[in-house]
Protein backbone atom coordinates (compact mmCIF):
# COMPACT_ATOMS: atom_id res chain seq x y z
CA UNK A 1 0.00 0.00 0.00
CA UNK A 2 1.57 3.21 -1.02
CA UNK A 3 0.43 5.18 1.63
CA UNK A 4 3.08 3.15 4.13
CA UNK A 5 6.06 4.40 1.28
CA UNK A 6 6.94 7.13 3.56
CA UNK A 7 6.93 4.95 6.63
CA UNK A 8 9.32 2.35 5.07
CA UNK A 9 11.85 5.32 3.65
CA UNK A 10 12.34 6.59 7.38
CA UNK A 11 12.66 3.33 8.91
CA UNK A 12 15.76 2.54 6.20
CA UNK A 13 17.14 5.68 7.17
CA UNK A 14 16.90 5.06 10.94
CA UNK A 15 18.14 1.55 10.19
CA UNK A 16 21.74 2.98 8.21
CA UNK A 17 21.45 6.99 9.68
CA UNK A 18 22.50 8.06 6.41
CA UNK A 19 20.13 10.13 3.90
CA UNK A 20 22.85 8.77 1.13
CA UNK A 21 23.20 5.32 2.01
CA UNK A 22 19.12 4.63 2.58
CA UNK A 23 18.67 6.87 -0.88
CA UNK A 24 20.87 4.05 -2.16
CA UNK A 25 19.04 1.13 -0.82
CA UNK A 26 15.56 3.04 -1.96
CA UNK A 27 17.42 3.49 -5.54
CA UNK A 28 16.36 7.23 -5.24
CA UNK A 29 17.84 10.46 -5.25
CA UNK A 30 19.42 11.88 -1.58
CA UNK A 31 17.55 14.88 -2.46
CA UNK A 32 14.21 13.50 -3.50
CA UNK A 33 14.61 11.28 0.31
CA UNK A 34 15.31 14.53 2.44
CA UNK A 35 12.43 16.02 0.86
CA UNK A 36 10.50 13.43 1.55
CA UNK A 37 11.83 13.28 5.35
CA UNK A 38 11.71 17.09 5.44
CA UNK A 39 7.73 16.34 4.74
CA UNK A 40 6.90 14.21 7.37
CA UNK A 41 8.73 16.11 10.18
CA UNK A 42 6.66 18.65 9.20
CA UNK A 43 3.68 16.42 9.27
CA UNK A 44 4.71 15.52 12.95
CA UNK A 45 5.87 18.94 13.59
CA UNK A 46 9.00 17.45 15.50
CA UNK A 47 12.74 16.95 14.35
CA UNK A 48 12.66 13.10 13.81
CA UNK A 49 16.71 13.00 13.23
CA UNK A 50 19.34 14.78 15.04
CA UNK A 51 21.75 16.05 12.64
CA UNK A 52 25.15 15.15 13.54
CA UNK A 53 28.47 15.95 11.38
CA UNK A 54 28.89 12.22 10.71
CA UNK A 55 24.96 11.38 10.32
CA UNK A 56 21.61 11.36 11.47
CA UNK A 57 20.41 9.96 15.18
CA UNK A 58 17.30 9.60 16.25
CA UNK A 59 15.14 12.08 18.77
CA UNK A 60 13.21 11.34 21.53
CA UNK A 61 10.55 12.30 19.35
CA UNK A 62 11.91 10.19 16.72
CA UNK A 63 12.29 7.04 18.64
CA UNK A 64 8.56 7.57 19.40
CA UNK A 65 7.88 8.11 15.49
CA UNK A 66 9.69 5.34 14.44
CA UNK A 67 8.35 2.31 16.76
CA UNK A 68 5.10 3.28 15.40
CA UNK A 69 5.55 3.52 12.17
CA UNK A 70 7.56 -0.02 12.56
CA UNK A 71 4.21 -1.49 14.06
CA UNK A 72 2.50 -0.28 11.39
CA UNK A 73 4.34 -2.06 8.55
CA UNK A 74 4.24 -5.35 11.16
CA UNK A 75 0.41 -5.15 10.95
CA UNK A 76 -0.12 -4.13 7.07
CA UNK A 77 2.26 -7.48 6.74
CA UNK A 78 0.32 -9.49 8.66
CA UNK A 79 -2.78 -8.19 7.18
CA UNK A 80 -1.46 -8.92 3.35
CA UNK A 81 -0.95 -12.78 4.80
CA UNK A 82 -4.01 -13.32 6.30
CA UNK A 83 -5.55 -11.68 2.68
CA UNK A 84 -3.38 -14.24 0.86
CA UNK A 85 -3.85 -17.07 3.01
CA UNK A 86 -7.81 -16.62 2.28
CA UNK A 87 -7.27 -16.78 -0.93
CA UNK A 88 -5.10 -19.88 -1.16
CA UNK A 89 -2.19 -18.36 -2.31
CA UNK A 90 -0.01 -19.42 0.29
CA UNK A 91 2.72 -16.93 -0.39
CA UNK A 92 4.81 -14.29 1.98
CA UNK A 93 8.25 -13.52 3.51
CA UNK A 94 9.55 -14.71 6.40
CA UNK A 95 12.69 -12.88 8.13
CA UNK A 96 14.92 -14.95 10.29
CA UNK A 97 17.54 -13.49 12.45
CA UNK A 98 19.59 -16.88 13.30
CA UNK A 99 22.99 -17.73 15.50
CA UNK A 100 25.71 -18.80 13.79
CA UNK A 101 25.47 -22.65 14.35
CA UNK A 102 21.97 -22.65 12.41
CA UNK A 103 23.53 -21.52 8.62
CA UNK A 104 25.86 -24.07 7.24
CA UNK A 105 23.37 -27.24 7.79
CA UNK A 106 19.92 -26.88 9.85
CA UNK A 107 18.49 -23.79 8.37
CA UNK A 108 19.34 -24.53 4.58
CA UNK A 109 17.50 -27.75 4.68
CA UNK A 110 14.26 -26.32 6.76
CA UNK A 111 14.04 -23.73 4.01
CA UNK A 112 14.25 -25.88 1.30
CA UNK A 113 11.91 -28.27 2.74
CA UNK A 114 9.41 -25.61 3.62
CA UNK A 115 9.54 -23.98 0.03
CA UNK A 116 9.04 -27.13 -1.80
CA UNK A 117 5.48 -26.95 -0.08
CA UNK A 118 5.53 -23.44 0.03
CA UNK A 119 7.43 -22.07 -2.99
CA UNK A 120 5.70 -18.50 -3.51
CA UNK A 121 7.64 -18.21 -0.54
CA UNK A 122 10.34 -16.13 0.59
CA UNK A 123 13.20 -15.49 3.23
CA UNK A 124 15.79 -13.04 4.36
CA UNK A 125 18.34 -14.79 6.61
CA UNK A 126 20.78 -12.71 8.87
CA UNK A 127 23.27 -13.66 11.28
CA UNK A 128 22.30 -12.09 14.74
CA UNK A 129 24.09 -14.01 17.98
CA UNK A 130 22.21 -13.20 21.44
CA UNK A 131 21.41 -10.00 21.78
CA UNK A 132 21.48 -8.78 18.77
CA UNK A 133 18.58 -11.62 17.85
CA UNK A 134 16.16 -9.72 20.53
CA UNK A 135 17.18 -6.69 19.04
CA UNK A 136 15.94 -7.62 15.42
CA UNK A 137 12.28 -8.78 17.16
CA UNK A 138 12.40 -5.50 18.67
CA UNK A 139 12.90 -3.24 15.38
CA UNK A 140 10.48 -5.80 13.18
CA UNK A 141 13.62 -6.66 10.59
CA UNK A 142 12.87 -10.12 11.58
CA UNK A 143 10.13 -12.38 12.31
CA UNK A 144 11.59 -15.12 14.08
CA UNK A 145 14.91 -15.31 16.39
CA UNK A 146 16.83 -18.65 16.87
CA UNK A 147 19.62 -18.39 19.01
CA UNK A 148 21.94 -20.29 21.44
CA UNK A 149 21.50 -18.78 24.94
CA UNK A 150 19.17 -15.79 24.50
CA UNK A 151 20.06 -12.95 26.79
CA UNK A 152 16.37 -10.76 27.02
CA UNK A 153 13.37 -13.10 27.40
CA UNK A 154 11.41 -10.35 28.72
CA UNK A 155 11.10 -9.72 24.87
CA UNK A 156 11.44 -13.33 23.77
CA UNK A 157 7.99 -15.49 23.30
CA UNK A 158 10.13 -18.21 23.17
CA UNK A 159 8.07 -21.41 21.44
CA UNK A 160 10.84 -23.78 21.97
CA UNK A 161 14.15 -24.93 23.26
CA UNK A 162 16.58 -27.30 22.54
CA UNK A 163 19.52 -28.35 24.87
CA UNK A 164 22.85 -28.25 23.17
CA UNK A 165 26.00 -29.67 24.84
CA UNK A 166 29.13 -28.64 23.54
CA UNK A 167 31.49 -30.88 21.65
CA UNK A 168 34.82 -30.85 20.53
CA UNK A 169 35.67 -31.80 16.62
CA UNK A 170 39.27 -33.17 16.14
CA UNK A 171 41.16 -35.77 13.59
CA UNK A 172 40.17 -39.20 14.25
CA UNK A 173 44.23 -39.48 14.89
CA UNK A 174 44.13 -37.24 17.68
CA UNK A 175 44.91 -38.70 21.51
CA UNK A 176 41.64 -37.53 22.62
CA UNK A 177 39.67 -39.32 19.69
CA UNK A 178 40.27 -42.35 21.68
CA UNK A 179 37.79 -41.06 24.79
CA UNK A 180 34.18 -41.35 25.05
CA UNK A 181 34.04 -38.15 26.79
CA UNK A 182 36.50 -35.22 26.90
CA UNK A 183 37.57 -33.03 29.85
CA UNK A 184 38.41 -29.64 29.75
CA UNK A 185 41.72 -29.73 31.65
CA UNK A 186 42.47 -32.33 29.01
CA UNK A 187 41.95 -29.94 26.24
CA UNK A 188 44.57 -28.01 27.62
CA UNK A 189 47.73 -29.98 26.78
CA UNK A 190 46.84 -29.43 23.27
CA UNK A 191 46.18 -26.65 20.71
CA UNK A 192 43.37 -24.89 20.81
CA UNK A 193 40.87 -22.68 18.48
CA UNK A 194 38.07 -21.05 19.79
CA UNK A 195 34.88 -18.69 18.78
CA UNK A 196 35.36 -15.33 19.88
CA UNK A 197 33.75 -14.23 23.53
CA UNK A 198 30.51 -12.91 22.15
CA UNK A 199 29.23 -16.17 20.72
CA UNK A 200 27.25 -18.64 22.64
CA UNK A 201 29.55 -21.34 22.67
CA UNK A 202 32.04 -19.38 23.86
CA UNK A 203 29.47 -17.98 26.54
CA UNK A 204 28.72 -21.74 27.45
CA UNK A 205 32.53 -22.67 28.20
CA UNK A 206 33.35 -19.26 30.17
CA UNK A 207 30.58 -18.92 32.14
CA UNK A 208 32.30 -21.03 35.03
CA UNK A 209 35.29 -19.70 34.58
CA UNK A 210 36.95 -23.34 33.29
CA UNK A 211 38.47 -22.29 30.59
CA UNK A 212 40.96 -19.66 32.83
CA UNK A 213 41.03 -22.50 35.64
CA UNK A 214 42.35 -24.89 33.20
CA UNK A 215 44.37 -22.55 31.52
CA UNK A 216 42.67 -22.93 27.96
CA UNK A 217 44.53 -20.52 25.65
CA UNK A 218 43.59 -20.54 21.94
CA UNK A 219 46.43 -20.42 19.14
CA UNK A 220 43.39 -19.05 16.99
CA UNK A 221 40.40 -17.32 17.72
CA UNK A 222 38.02 -16.39 15.24
CA UNK A 223 34.70 -15.49 14.75
CA UNK A 224 33.32 -18.17 11.90
CA UNK A 225 32.59 -21.54 12.82
CA UNK A 226 32.91 -22.84 9.53
CA UNK A 227 36.54 -21.43 9.69
CA UNK A 228 37.08 -23.31 12.72
CA UNK A 229 35.95 -26.35 11.19
CA UNK A 230 37.97 -25.85 8.60
CA UNK A 231 40.86 -25.59 10.66
CA UNK A 232 40.47 -28.64 12.23
CA UNK A 233 40.91 -30.58 9.59
CA UNK A 234 44.12 -28.61 8.56
CA UNK A 235 45.98 -29.37 11.59
CA UNK A 236 45.43 -31.15 14.86
CA UNK A 237 43.97 -28.28 16.55
CA UNK A 238 40.80 -28.96 18.94
CA UNK A 239 38.02 -26.92 18.05
CA UNK A 240 34.05 -26.70 19.78
CA UNK A 241 30.75 -26.19 18.21
CA UNK A 242 27.12 -27.77 19.30
CA UNK A 243 25.29 -30.33 17.46
CA UNK A 244 23.03 -28.76 15.35
CA UNK A 245 25.65 -26.39 14.07
CA UNK A 246 27.74 -29.74 12.80
CA UNK A 247 26.85 -32.69 9.40
CA UNK A 248 24.81 -35.65 11.15
CA UNK A 249 27.96 -37.52 10.23
CA UNK A 250 31.74 -36.00 10.85
CA UNK A 251 33.76 -35.40 7.81
CA UNK A 252 36.14 -38.03 6.54
CA UNK A 253 38.89 -38.66 9.21
CA UNK A 254 37.16 -36.37 11.96
CA UNK A 255 35.66 -37.07 15.17
CA UNK A 256 32.89 -35.48 17.71
CA UNK A 257 33.43 -36.41 21.21
CA UNK A 258 31.20 -34.39 23.70
CA UNK A 259 32.68 -32.16 26.62
CA UNK A 260 32.16 -33.45 29.91
CA UNK A 261 28.95 -31.77 31.37
CA UNK A 262 30.31 -31.05 34.91
CA UNK A 263 32.80 -28.81 33.23
CA UNK A 264 31.00 -27.36 30.65
CA UNK A 265 26.89 -27.32 30.71
CA UNK A 266 24.46 -27.66 27.75
CA UNK A 267 23.64 -24.37 26.29
CA UNK A 268 19.91 -23.76 25.49
CA UNK A 269 19.11 -23.02 21.65
CA UNK A 270 15.57 -21.18 22.07
CA UNK A 271 13.07 -20.38 18.69
CA UNK A 272 10.53 -17.85 19.10
CA UNK A 273 9.46 -14.32 18.11
CA UNK A 274 8.70 -10.81 19.84
CA UNK A 275 6.27 -10.92 22.85
CA UNK A 276 2.74 -9.77 21.94
CA UNK A 277 3.22 -9.58 18.13
CA UNK A 278 1.08 -11.60 15.85
CA UNK A 279 3.11 -13.19 13.50
CA UNK A 280 1.81 -13.29 9.53
CA UNK A 281 0.79 -16.55 8.21
CA UNK A 282 3.87 -17.69 6.22
CA UNK A 283 6.31 -17.31 9.59
CA UNK A 284 3.67 -18.75 11.80
CA UNK A 285 4.18 -21.62 9.32
CA UNK A 286 7.70 -21.92 9.41
CA UNK A 287 7.86 -21.51 12.72
CA UNK A 288 5.98 -24.14 13.54
CA UNK A 289 7.59 -26.03 10.46
CA UNK A 290 11.01 -25.77 12.26
CA UNK A 291 9.56 -26.22 16.04
CA UNK A 292 8.20 -29.78 14.65
CA UNK A 293 12.20 -30.33 12.72
CA UNK A 294 13.84 -29.87 16.14
CA UNK A 295 11.24 -32.14 18.10
CA UNK A 296 11.81 -34.79 16.03
CA UNK A 297 15.57 -34.16 15.20
CA UNK A 298 16.31 -33.75 18.81
CA UNK A 299 13.56 -34.39 20.80
CA UNK A 300 15.62 -36.22 23.34
CA UNK A 301 17.22 -32.68 24.55
CA UNK A 302 13.82 -30.85 24.17
CA UNK A 303 13.08 -28.35 27.07
CA UNK A 304 9.63 -28.58 29.14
Amino acid sequence: MRHLDPFKDIVVIARVGSIRKAAEILNISPTALNRRLLAMEADFGVQIFERLPKGLRLSSSGELIIRHMRNQLSQHDYLISQIDNLSGLRSGHVSIACSQALLPHFLPEQIATFRTAHPDVTFSVRLRDRGMAESSLQDHSADIAVVLEPMNLSVFQNELTVGQPVWCLMREQHPLAAKNTIRLGECSEYHVALPEPSYGVRFLMDRTHMTSIYGLKPVVEADSFEFLRGLSEYEDVLTFHIPISLPAKPPPGMVYRPLDPRDVAEGRLSIGYLKGRTLPVAAASFLEHVCRALGERHGDLVKA
